[in-house]
C-alpha cells in the first residue's frame, strides 16, 4: 500500500502527510480512503466560506438562495407546496416552515391556498424574490466556475462522473426495494 505522490508541480499536502503517517504506524490497515474523504471534507470547509460570501454580498443566506432557486428551477409558475420544497431540500418540516416564514417576511415568497385544493398551500416566489435570486445566481455561478478554474474541462466532467457514482453508492438514490 504505497502512498501515491501528488501530481506534477504539487508538494505533498497535509492529507498526504496523514496518510503516510498511518502507513508508517499501521501498515496493516488500508487508509487510502482518507486521501479522498479527507480532501472532500477539507475542500468543503474551504469552499463553503467562498460560496457564502457571494450570498452575503446579495444579502442572502445559503438556505434562502436554496429555497428561491428550488422554486425557480422547477419552472413556471414558480410555486411548490411546502411538502414539495421539503422533499427537494431534505430538511425537517419544522425547518421548512420556519424558512418559508422568514422568506415571506422579507417579501421573497408568498403563500396562497391552492385553487384546486383549498387544504393545500402553494409557496410562490415574488418579483422581489426573483430579482434577488437572479442577481445572486449570476455571481454564484461565476464564483463556482472560478473555484473550479484549476481543472481542465475533461477533468471536471470526469470528476462529475466519479462524484455521481460515489453519491449514488453512498445513498444518493433510494434503493429499489426500499419501502416508501
Amino acid at each position: 500500500m504505497s502512498n501515491k505522490q501528488p501530481g506534477p508541480g504539487f508538494e505533498p499536502d497535509q492529507v498526504d502527510e496523514i496518510v503516510e503517517q498511518w502507513h508508517r504506524e499501521r501498515p496493516d490497515v488500508d487508509v487510502s480512503g482518507m486521501a479522498i474523504i479527507g480532501r472532500l471534507a477539507r475542500l468543503e470547509k474551504m469552499i463553503r466560506p467562498r460560496v457564502n460570501s457571494v450570498f452575503a454580498e446579495h444579502d442572502l443566506e445559503n438556505w434562502e438562495f436554496d429555497v428561491l432557486a428550488t422554486l425557480v428551477r422547477n419552472g413556471s409558475p414558480y410555486q411548490l407546496t411546502p411538502g414539495e420544497l421539503l422533499d427537494s431540500m431534505m430538511i425537517t418540516s419544522g425547518a421548512m416552515t420556519n424558512r418559508i416564514d422568514r422568506l415571506e417576511q422579507r417579501g421573497f415568497v408568498q403563500r396562497a391556498k391552492s385553487p384546486t385544493d383549498g387544504r393545500q398551500v402553494l409557496v410562490t416566489i415574488t418579483k422581489a424574490g426573483r430579482k434577488k435570486l437572479d442577481a445572486a445566481l449570476v455571481d454564484h455561478a461565476d464564483n463556482e466556475l472560478a473555484i473550479l478554474a484549476p481543472l481542465e474541462q475533461a477533468d471536471r466532467e470526469r470528476l462529475v462522473e466519479l462524484l455521481r457514482i460515489l453519491h449514488h453508492a453512498v445513498g444518493g438514490q433510494p434503493r429499489q426495494d426500499a419501502a416508501p
